[in-house]
């Protein structure tokens, strides 16, 4: 007689539960292991990224620059002359100082600015740095050149005067401006090396509706520095050196010296 055996779908097949909590709180630990070692890793390569990207602009803005002198018997790109009164929706001294400024309010192009017609007309982009701190959009600016009052991200020498008002002589006197053949001793008696830094600017806030606004970059860790013989250099920002702060009203009238001051620490780099 043959034994008949009970032998039910799936017979003898052994089958595995969902994941325990101690396995799924190991998973969990692991994951939370390798997020903490790779996110700061490629945080930080990304930051590296855009240094160097940063670096790359300055570089060929001083290109442009040297190609521009080239044109211009030995000289930089310089001015306009700006009307003789200063108000912060024309953030440009009448004395051709050190600017931002890339068009004044006029929307007349003005510093770096001079430069987009014909040295940086494929690669205005250049003009700024892509690792600001504060939102902001490059295409919306570049678009108020020629209409309004537009600035880059970075502060460019093009003279060494240092007031806000004209007292009379013309910004144009040779020991004003910036040649490349003569670039002269900045206010410490040390040689002009630097030509253009990263903005670190902080301001009022309610100075916003003129467009004046805290533009800083790179955390305020480091700025970035094109020197005039065209190399390009990043050096830490020790102790704020390159911020010039001036969310006090009472320095609103020294911005101008606080920024060359900026390019003269930056000469001794």
């Amino acid at each position: 007689m043959i034994a008949v055996t009970d032998c039910r779908p799936n017979c003898g097949i052994q089958h595995r539960g969902a994941f325990t909590l101690v396995e799924l709180l190991t998973v969990i630990a692991i994951v939370a292991v390798l997020m903490g070692i790779l996110v700061p890793v490629l945080s930080s390569a990304r930051a590296s990224a855009r240094k160097v990207a940063c670096l790359s602009n300055l570089r060929q803005i001083g290109v442009a620059i040297h190609s521009y002198s080239d044109d211009y018997s030995g000289n930089i790109p310089f001015g306009p002359k700006a009307p003789p009164f200063l108000s912060p929706t024309d953030f440009y001294s009448s004395t051709g100082a050190v600017t931002s400024l890339i068009s004044l309010r006029t929307g007349a192009p003005v510093g770096l600015g001079l430069l987009l017609e014909s040295y940086l007309s494929s690669q205005p982009t250049v003009l700024f740095c892509p690792d600001s701190d504060q939102r902001f959009i490059t295409e919306a600016e570049l678009a108020k050149v020629g209409i309004s009052q537009a600035q880059c991200s970075y502060y460019y020498r093009h003279a060494s005067v240092t007031s806000l008002f004209d007292s009379g002589g013309s910004p144009d006197r040779l020991r004003d401006r910036i040649v490349s053949s003569n670039l002269g001793r900045n206010r410490n008696g040390k040689r002009v090396r630097a030509l253009a830094i990263d903005t670190m600017f902080l301001c009022p806030g309610d100075l916003a509706e003129f467009n004046v606004m805290p533009r800083t970059h790179h955390r305020q860790e480091f700025a970035n520095i094109l020197f005039a013989d065209g190399n390009v250099a990043s050096s830490r920002n020790k102790d704020g050196r390159f911020t010039v702060d001036i969310r006090n009203y009472s320095e609103l009238r020294d911005a101008y010296s606080k920024i060359l001051e900026v390019l003269e620490h930056a000469d001794e780099e």
